[in-house]
Formats: C-alpha cells, structure tokens, sequence
C-alpha cells in the first residue's frame, strides 16, 4: 500500500536558504503542506538567529539547525546544549571534528533534550564535492554510529556506500533536486524518487522548489516522487 502525502511530507525539510526571517517564514507558511521540517542553516541563522528558530517551531515545524559544529570538544557540547534548549530536533556536526568533538556534541545535546529520536546528525561529506571516496565516507559513517549521533547526513549517491553499523541511523540526503533542475554548487545531487528509494529517511529540498516559478507546484512533484518511490509503495 502507498504512503499517503501526508506520510511523504514526514520525509521532507524545507531548506531555508535565505538571508532574512521574514522571506524564510513566507517561504515556510506557503509550503507547509508539503514539509514537516524547516531546516535552518548557516546563514538566516546569523542573519535572525534563535527567534527565526523559535518562530518556526511555533508554526508547527520540526527543527533541522544545519551548522556543522566543528570545534573543540567543550565549545560544541555548549553549543548543542544550547541548540538543545531551543528545541530544535536536529543538529549537525561535522564528521571530520574526530570521536571525542561527535561524543561532546551528543552529551550537550543530550543533557537539554530528553526527546526521542532527537540528536545529533554527522555530517560526512559536503554535497558541493564532486565525489566522496568511498572508504572515507564509509569511516566517518561508522564513527557518527559510534559516537552515538542519532543520524548522519550523506548524498543520495552515498547511501549505498553506508557500512553496516549505519543501519539504524537516519540518513539525511540533501542535494536533491527535480528531475531536469539545476544543480548548481551541489557535485553530487540525486531526485527525491532515487533518494527515497535508496534509502534515505529525510530528503532536504532547496532552490529545486523554493526558486521554482511554482514553488506549490514544485513541491507536490516532490511529494509525488516520494510517494512513488517508497519502498512500502505498491
């Protein structure tokens, strides 16, 4: 039996990828329907800060805070705690920081979120590179399972690359883009039906929907794919 859309939009995080809170919670508001969780990055998190994150969540929104931590071990765990108490579901830090950085990250994180399934995500290799070897990817996997992350965040091309030990973490697949969309600064991109179908849990959508002349329109094609393409469809 097919997911219903409502089911799709559970794998979906809008990337917010602006410079400004206003443009971010209009992109958010219209889209909505299609997205259960807003990710917030690098830069509307410096431009609004912890009030965009805030705002977000009043609107009903799961919290994706995409900032790659990568410092030194009691720099991040403060860091986290703090991403923590906002209540943001997801935080990433970077693979590359080593074991003690990830263990840091997951124990600040964790002593202000007593959530299930909250946590944090390691990143493994950035989506603008044109390849990940293959082993590289592999040991950062590993080491995000080992550190006790709650996922890992990893191109659509990647997943089958994942060693056994990821099995049960949730994959976050950013780089995804419609079928015949650009792919701009991403070196390893992938559509929302081959990424749900290879595995990923959290398909992160951008300037695929968000800088589409019909950004609604957009969207229900992702949410079609997604649907489509899982692998409890049928």
């Amino acid at each position: 039996m097919s997911p219903e859309p409502e089911e799709a939009r559970q794998h979906l995080a809008l990337a917010l990828d602006v410079g400004e809170a206003g443009a971010a919670l209009e992109l958010a508001g219209e889209l909505s329907p299609y997205f259960a969780v807003a990710k917030v990055g690098l830069e509307l998190f410096v431009a609004a800060g912890p009030p965009v994150v805030s705002a977000l969540l009043s609107e009903g929104f799961d919290l994706f805070l995409d900032l790659k931590l990568h410092d030194i071990p009691s720099t991040v765990a403060r860091a986290a705690a703090r991403a923590a108490a906002l209540g943001v579901t997801y935080l990433t830090a970077h693979t590359a920081g080593g074991a003690a950085m990830l263990e840091a990250a997951v124990a600040g994180f964790s002593s202000e979120s007593g959530r299930q399934r909250a946590g944090i995500l390691g990143v493994t290799v950035l989506t603008s590179e044109g390849e990940a070897a293959r082993e590289l990817l592999s040991a950062r996997a590993a080491l995000a399972a080992s550190c006790g992350c709650v996922g890992l965040v990893c191109a659509g091309p990647d997943l089958g690359a994942l060693p056994p030990s990821a099995g049960g973490l949730v994959k976050v697949v950013p780089g995804v883009r419609l079928a015949g969309s650009e792919s701009h600064d991403q070196g390893r991109v992938t559509t929302p039906g081959d990424a749900i179908a290879a595995g990923g849990d959290i398909l992160v959508i951008g300037r695929t929907v968000t800088k589409a002349l019909d950004r609604r329109g957009a969207a229900a094609e992702v949410v079609a794919a997604v649907v489509g393409n899982s692998p409890r469809s049928g």
